[in-house]
């Protein structure tokens, strides 16, 4: 098993450490008054941090057995893949995206649309492709889902880089197609979206009827705590049917657990296709970095890694703090989430859940804001990828949560935003949304430049 020197640990953990302490002294002194207490977004594992390194810190509430479980997490997070035979992380490829999971999750932030951080999710619709089958393939790379077939020679993601002796599964080309638009007042705005050239290792692009999806990989911290969030919680806030009249109508989707060997509710992954931690590090493993795992084996039952590492790499995912919400008392952040309430965007970004069982007791019970009700909603035809996945149709998508938002561009200042990462702004997200959320997008659109400023100052201090 791969292991870090206990002083590269400790000055990792040194370094966090006085960042948290820097940030909270930042934090009393500049940001908040201090009659004003920021909103623990989560609960009591959250950390006082809007630095380049808020997504990165430990619960601050871990015993010190959790906390060390975190740190060894962390290495397993951190560790880089390598092709087999090795000392030391062998079983890359021998094709992949990327090497290791920070690779794709810097700084546990948002990715990126680039080569190594983009991916392109495939289905093969019934009767549909014709490409040839591969030898060394086999289509144990997913959990089993009617309306998401394996393609033929590829499986259920393009691997776009590969090991030395073997070819990639295909080249992606993204280029961009910019669209104009106007606010009720006149101002101009501008949206861009992508369209991906794929073309196989044969210099044949991929059939047209292939279903295909882009997605850039979402921030992984606080995701213990949505684990935490119970089922019935979650179920209770689904309205399949909008009986309520509101037009939002977000039903839970039902995927695959691999582990039970039937279904569970999903709340992972951009369609919440994934229905725990544990599931989609193996997932992120065996697709993304072509390394099995004892939930993703090879064809004979072994794997690269064992059940440990990838315990490991999901108790990290876990454990990590949730960034607190800042300028609670600056008016134009309080008129922002009022207009936020009033536009109805509080209705699928639910501001508050609370956590139940779970094996890490520092999770439990813990009152938290995570502006996600977890559900998957019909996005409109503007975000729709066309591709279906367990019962998230093709236009549907999860409701992302926006906890710690505000800090996406202090963490990386060229992240962008949505599944594909199209959205180079918040505003942009916003003017994004369509199908359920339209209304609410339209709301946006009408404001004055002045409440749409307001608006997303309320985002940027979560």
């Amino acid at each position: 098993m791969f292991r870090l020197g206990s002083a590269n640990k400790l000055t990792k953990f040194l370094i966090l450490a006085s960042g948290v302490a820097i940030a909270t002294l930042l934090a009393s002194t500049f940001l908040l008054p201090s009659t004003v207490s920021p909103a623990m977004a989560g609960g009591d594992t959250t950390v006082i941090s809007r630095s380049s390194r808020a997504y990165e810190h430990p619960a601050t509430n871990l015993s010190e057995k959790s906390n060390e479980e975190h740190f060894e997490g962390d290495l397993a997070f951190d560790a880089v893949f390598v092709t087999a035979p090795a000392r030391v992380n062998p079983g890359l490829g021998p094709q992949f995206n990327n090497a290791s999971c920070t690779g794709c999750h810097l700084r546990n932030g948002r990715g990126l649309p680039e080569k190594g951080q983009l991916l392109v999710r495939v289905s093969n619709p019934e009767g549909g492709s014709g490409l040839p089958e591969r030898e060394d393939y086999h289509h144990e790379d997913m959990a089993p889902s009617e309306n998401t077939p394996p393609v033929p020679g590829i499986g259920t993601q393009i691997q776009d880089q590969a090991i030395y002796g073997h070819p990639p599964e295909a080249q992606v080309e993204i280029s961009w197609k910019e669209t104009k638009g106007q606010y009720q007042d006149g101002t101009t705005y501008a949206l861009r979206s992508p369209e991906a050239k794929i073309t196989l290792e044969n210099q044949q692009l991929l059939p047209t009827d292939i279903l295909t999806s882009l997605r850039i990989p979402p921030p992984v911290f606080g995701l213990g705590l949505l684990e935490a969030v119970p089922d019935k919680a979650i179920l209770a806030l689904a309205d399949p049917e909008d009986q309520d009249g509101d037009g939002i109508s977000g039903r839970a989707n039902q995927v695959w657990d691999m582990a039970k060997k039937g279904t569970s509710l999903g709340r992972f992954g951009l369609k919440a296709n994934q229905p725990n931690l544990l599931q989609q590090s193996a997932a992120a493993y065996f697709n993304d970095m072509g390394v099995t795992n004892p939930l993703f084996p090879e064809a004979d039952g072994s794997s690269d890694i064992d059940a440990e590492i990838l315990k490991s790499a999901a108790v990290y995912a876990q454990t990590l703090a949730v960034p607190a919400r800042t300028l609670l008392s600056d008016k134009k952040v309080q008129r922002g989430e009022q207009l936020f309430s009033k536009a109805n965007c509080a209705s699928c970004h639910i501001s508050e859940l609370r956590t139940g069982a779970h094996e890490y007791a520092e999770l439990e019970n813990q009152t938290i804001h995570p502006y996600t009700d977890l559900l998957v909603h019909d996005m409109g035809p503007g975000l729709a990828d066309n591709r279906p996945d367990f019962e998230a149709t093709g236009t549907e998508w999860r409701t992302s949560p926006l906890w710690g938002v505000g800090v996406t561009q202090t963490v990386l200042p060229y992240s962008s935003y949505l599944h594909d990462g199209r959205a180079r702004s918040l505003e942009e997200a916003v003017l994004w949304h369509g199908g359920e959320a339209k209304a609410a997008q339209e709301s946006f659109v009408a404001m004055s430049k002045d409440d749409r400023a307001s608006l997303i100052r309320f985002l940027q201090s979560l």
